[in-house]
């Protein structure tokens, strides 16, 4: 079908892709400024079915970033008008609304009926709803969560991967005031969003490496992306000498320095130096990996953690090497 044509050329997507997405069910809860985007991506792609739970009314306050809404649509149910958008945009996706609150009493047979979940909603209370049933059912969803500037994107149980109850224990959370007071900018959620549906394209057509047990963090000020790993990842291509990746607090290297061979893995005009390191780019590590033969634990530092990540789990996928951190925050 020519609508798909610009996905089915790819290489890894493909037919085959396009009919994983055909054959998909995903619920969406919250039709927010989260929502909309994760609505308004996965019916253009083509997905099969797709649930929508919001029992809330539109309001002339979410036309700044809940894009799928105008001022015709003022007063209505938000699954409802979105259930609407899409059925203008991609006849061919079936849309279910529910067109109320997700909550104890009617979670399981809603989300029973899905492939998986994304939650767009904006409270912790319908998180660990929604993360207890999906438990419950053996079923994967996709988180995200906006404050202000910043913002949250992850995978949770996903074929035995961590919990979200589990990253974050209920009673370790603390009042965090929602948009209504503290204010958003309006391309937030929708970038937000566009994650959570890539995210979910991947898991229904298998390309790609999804966030499972990692959490990604991003601020639209800095346009920085963190990825934080949560759970013990071990590299595809390890075979049976395996060598995870650890990852190492700025802390924990600080107490035992001299353990390690501290690698800097920024390019060499990013500062401050770390006197103490070996400086090699990440983007030079795949020639120079023979710098690297030691007897010490290796750990790999950077700016934020993003790429001592990366610079760590490409030399796991060597099998040469042992021992290997990726230090996850600023050192200095």
């Amino acid at each position: 079908m020519s609508r798909y044509i610009r996905q089915t050329c790819l290489a890894e997507f493909g037919l085959e892709g396009q009919n994983r997405l055909k054959e998909a069910s995903v619920a969406v809860i919250g039709a927010g400024g989260i929502g909309c985007p994760v609505l308004q991506y996965l019916a253009a792609a083509g997905l099969g079915t797709i649930g929508i739970v919001d029992g809330d009314a539109v309001e002339e306050s979410n036309l700044q970033r809940q894009v799928l809404f105008g001022t015709s649509t003022l007063g209505k149910n938000k699954a409802e008008a979105a259930a609407a958008y899409i059925n203008n945009l991609n006849p061919h996706v079936a849309t279910e609304v529910y067109s109320y609150q997700l909550i104890n009493k009617n979670a399981s047979s809603i989300l029973s009926r899905y492939d998986f979940v994304i939650d767009c909603s904006d409270n912790f209370d319908t998180r660990y709803l929604i993360d207890d049933c999906c438990e419950a059912l053996k079923k994967a969803w996709i988180y995200g969560a906006i404050h202000c500037y910043e913002a949250q994107v992850a995978i949770f149980n996903y074929h035995g991967s961590p919990t979200y109850r589990q990253l974050f224990p209920k009673q370790s959370i603390e009042k965090i005031p929602d948009c209504a007071d503290s204010g958003v900018l309006g391309v937030l959620p929708g970038l937000t969003g566009m994650l959570q549906a890539t995210e979910c394209i991947k898991l229904i057509t298998g390309i790609g490496e999804p966030l499972v047990g990692q959490l990604l963090v991003f601020n639209v000020l800095t346009m920085q992306f963190v990825t934080f790993p949560f759970a013990a990842k071990k590299p595809k291509t390890l075979g049976k000498s395996e060598c995870p990746v650890h990852p190492l607090s700025a802390r924990e290297y600080k107490d035992n320095a001299e353990r390690y061979l501290l690698v800097d893995v920024r390019e060499l005009n990013e500062l401050p130096l770390f006197p103490m390191a070996k400086r090699i780019p990440l983007s030079e590590l795949h020639l120079r990996m023979d710098e690297l033969i030691t007897d010490k634990e290796i750990a790999f530092v950077c700016r934020s953690g993003n790429r001592s990540w990366q610079a760590a789990v490409l030399l796991a996928k060597t099998n040469h090497f042992n021992k290997l951190y990726a230090i996850y925050e600023a050192l200095y």
